[in-house]
């Protein structure tokens, strides 16, 4: 298991966001950031991952890889984030026993199984509506959160924005993840800082 802190914020990065704000926004305090690339080819995920590590690793940021432990493993990164279809969380510690290992939970039982197979923390969303992803469940409210904490680290993701991270914060999430809330704004650096303000 590992016992690094959770970065308080995630950024999660695909192929076609700006790339090349990424050493600012880590520069200005988002210590995590999440590669994020469905249906991509694996040497493209590579690189991207290995890109993202060179730009943001010098600010004391970690990168984790959505869904790929073996992705993780060759391109470097700290962790990997597996959701409910993804390789189990107790086989990729097996492989792994190094990273630092997310599991997507959707309510507090998830969580506890989710530690027991040998998680460091869990993600669990989507809390509020968002159209940054296709195809996710109903958002669980900011009260799945206070349902889920105290298990493991809590990420909370789906929807979250600056005005709603105090909320989710105060609801006992250790972390937050983000997509739109970073890059779907005109200055994602700003966006970033107005984020980290909120739950410094």
């Amino acid at each position: 298991m590992s016992h690094r802190v959770l970065p308080s914020l995630f950024c999660l990065v695909g192929p076609t966001d700006d790339l090349t704000v990424l050493a600012d926004l880590a520069a200005a305090g988002v210590r995590g950031f999440q590669v994020r690339a469905k249906g991509r080819p694996d040497r493209e995920v590579l690189e991207l991952t290995r890109h993202v590590r060179g730009q943001v690793e010098g600010h004391g940021a970690l990168v984790v890889v959505n869904d790929r432990v073996d992705l993780a493993l060759a391109a470097g990164a700290a962790g990997v984030h597996l959701g409910a279809d993804d390789l189990p969380v107790a086989d990729a510690r097996r492989i792994a026993p190094h990273l630092l290992v997310g599991a997507t939970c959707r309510d507090r039982a998830q969580v506890i199984a989710a530690r027991e197979a040998g998680a460091d923390y869990a993600g669990l969303g989507p809390v509020f509506a968002t159209d940054s992803v296709a195809g996710l469940p109903e958002p669980l409210g900011p009260e799945s959160v206070r349902r889920a904490a105290g298990v493991l680290p809590l990420v909370a993701i789906g929807g979250v924005t600056a005005p709603r991270a105090a909320e989710v914060r105060a609801a006992g999430a250790d972390s937050l993840a983000v997509i739109g809330a970073i890059w779907r704004q005109p200055d994602p650096v700003g966006a970033a800082k107005e984020l980290l303000d909120v739950i410094a």
